[in-house]
């Protein structure tokens, strides 16, 4: 969703936002979100309105029981009013706990479709949109902001309804039961809106503040555990815990700020409360005084115990705004991301690539990963089926876009990617991605076993075809002498495991899924050497009958590549075998020498 730009506009990180700011087309996300649910609130609601006129008995059975029964000492009488409030509130805790049900289980209910919906979409998205997003951006708004549109759902709205339900009846019960009483009663309303609209201000401002400096603590802390072995490396644990301090402490203002709100606001509206008391008794006391038979005892008893229950929704609806507001500009967030366009997407009628060959081709490809900044250059290379093809060259020339563009995560701004003839463009990612399998230098492993993180692309695998895997690239034995063998749980990151053994895992994973086509970007770099000869010779039989892919600065590693590929500023300068490059004495001799000397 592109965001509003010039003076009005707000930063999607600035929570501090007018409601008169917000698209409507978030009113709109919120009612998709509900309008599943709408019989079972309507069912919530029925029950809302069962709790708020049940709770409304017990003060007019208070009247009844003082004017009727303890005035003419009936104590008979007295028993069936007792009876009769206890129905009440038996019924009174039935509804309430149906409607606090309901309505929670519609809120959780929604916040799971709302998590599962972003999910699902973050998934589609094109790897561009992570390339420019960063990844506590995108938490920010899976979890925190979608906490504020679940408080919105499950207790903002229902506060409102609810609170807002009580109000209207408790003022059509005094007013049917005495209507001069109710209006004294009501005098003090002008006084509480007042009072609720100066704290308004105040109260927005200082809980506000809080979330900023919550989110700031939030970012501060993710930061400094995911570089904690950096902190501690250059010794910057001392001017971490004050710059932490710094924070905490105004995490700490904020929190107090807030509290000041309550601690002055609550008396105030409390004061506002005891003056409406007042007004009844006295106003009540010069009725009584006067004979009037308008008025009783018991109807001055009843009125003030409605009027306790009818400043406690106000009390509530002075928490709405903030959470209204909240949710409204975390369901902005939420849509903006919602609103991203994957940038690969298959094209109408693209068909299912069958089980390729192997045989790739670029041909002029043209790419940038941003208008006007061109990475590749018409580049033309080519793969026969089977052949292992090493891409190399210094680094930002355009080697990792190649890959890119071969595992379709990009596409060509110009030319064509050609796998057995037939343009990648027409074909449907995952019939063309479940043929590919594809080893980065950053191994990545997920939670679970290491069996599962080997049969991660291939779910369906066999025990026996993990091991096989395992087996063919030499990670068997050192699984074997783990306290758990292949059920041993990888950490996060797999942590507990050295950078070989991570990447020897990632091996097994991409041949376990079978690939016709296997991708190597600087999957060795670091292997130490006697792990790397381990490959080298299990990647002599496993490669054959696939056609390969590598990326590597280690040129020591693709000496047996059936063709070299130098790219230098995003075009091919020399192509050729390893012994025809160093013949030729070009850039790749020379690099090739390079290393030799400095090993």
């Amino acid at each position: 969703m592109a965001m509003r730009g010039g003076p009005g506009a707000f930063r999607l990180d600035d929570y501090d936002v007018k409601l008169s700011q917000v698209d409507p087309r978030i009113y709109r996300l919120l009612g998709t979100l509900i309008r599943p649910y709408v019989p079972k609130l309507a069912a919530g609601v029925l029950l809302m309105v069962a709790t708020a006129l049940t709770g409304l008995v017990g003060p007019y059975l208070t009247q009844v029981a003082i004017d009727r029964f303890v005035a003419e000492r009936d104590p008979a009488g007295l028993d069936l009013v007792a009876l009769a409030f206890l129905a009440t509130a038996l019924l009174n805790w039935w509804s309430s706990y149906g409607q606090t049900y309901i309505v929670s289980y519609v809120g959780q209910s929604i916040i799971y479709d709302l998590r599962d919906r972003m999910f699902r979409h973050l998934q589609r998205l094109s790897f561009r949109f992570f390339d420019s997003m960063a990844t506590g951006r995108i938490m920010s708004r899976l979890m925190s902001d979608v906490d504020a549109i679940n408080q919105l759902v499950s207790s903002g709205l229902v506060s409102l309804f609810a609170d807002s339900m009580v109000l209207v009846t408790i003022m059509g019960t005094m007013l049917w039961m005495n209507w001069r009483l109710a209006l004294v009663s009501f005098i003090t309303i002008p006084t509480l809106l007042l009072v609720l609209r100066l704290f308004r201000g105040w109260m927005r401002d200082a809980f506000m503040a809080q979330r900023r400096r919550a989110a700031d603590m939030n970012a501060h802390l993710a930061e400094a555990i995911a570089g904690i072995r950096v902190t501690q490396a250059y010794v910057r644990e001392a001017r971490n815990q004050a710059q932490f301090d710094g924070i905490n402490e105004r995490l700490r203002q904020a929190n107090l700020g807030a509290v000041r709100v309550w601690a002055t606001m609550m008396p105030s509206i409390e004061v506002v409360s005891a003056f409406g008391v007042t007004l009844v008794l006295w106003y009540g006391g010069i009725l009584l005084r006067g004979g009037t038979a308008d008025v009783t005892v018991g109807q001055v008893a009843a009125f003030i115990l409605y009027l306790n229950r009818f400043f406690q929704p106000i009390r509530d609806l002075s928490q709405v705004f903030n959470v209204f507001q909240a949710a409204v500009v975390s369901a902005e967030r939420v849509a903006e991301l919602l609103d991203q366009q994957p940038e690969i997407v298959d094209r109408p009628g693209a068909r299912d690539l069958p089980r390729v060959a192997g045989r790739v081709e670029f041909r002029d490809v043209v790419f940038g990963y941003e208008p006007g900044q061109v990475v590749l250059k018409g580049i033309n290379l080519r793969a026969e089926p089977g052949e292992t093809i090493a891409l190399v060259g210094p680094t930002g020339a355009g080697k990792s876009s190649v890959i890119n563009l071969l595992a379709r995560f990009y596409e060509p701004q110009e030319g064509q990617v050609l796998v057995d003839g037939v343009d990648l463009s027409t074909v449907t990612q995952r019939s063309w991605r479940s043929q590919l399998g594809i080893v980065l230098q950053d191994t990545f492993l997920f939670s679970g076993t290491i069996r599962d993180n080997i049969r991660y692309g291939r779910p369906d695998a066999t025990d026996e075809e993990v091991e096989a895997a395992a087996r063919a690239v030499g990670a068997h034995d050192f699984i074997v002498r783990l306290e758990k063998g292949y059920d041993t749980e990888v950490h996060e990151r797999g942590a507990k495991l050295s950078v070989g053994q991570r990447q020897l895992i990632a091996f097994a994973r991409a041949l376990c899924a079978d690939p016709a086509v296997l991708i190597l970007d600087e999957a060795t770099s670091n292997i130490d050497t006697h792990t790397e000869a381990v490959i080298q010779e299990a990647l002599q039989t496993l490669l054959r009958g696939r056609t390969a892919f590598v990326i590597a600065h280690r040129l020591s590693t693709i000496r047996s590549a059936d063709r070299i590929y130098y790219i230098e500023d995003g075009q091919v300068v020399e192509q050729g075998r390893h012994a025809e490059l160093l013949a030729l004495g070009g850039r790749y001799a020379r690099m090739y020498r390079g290393q030799w000397e400095g090993e």
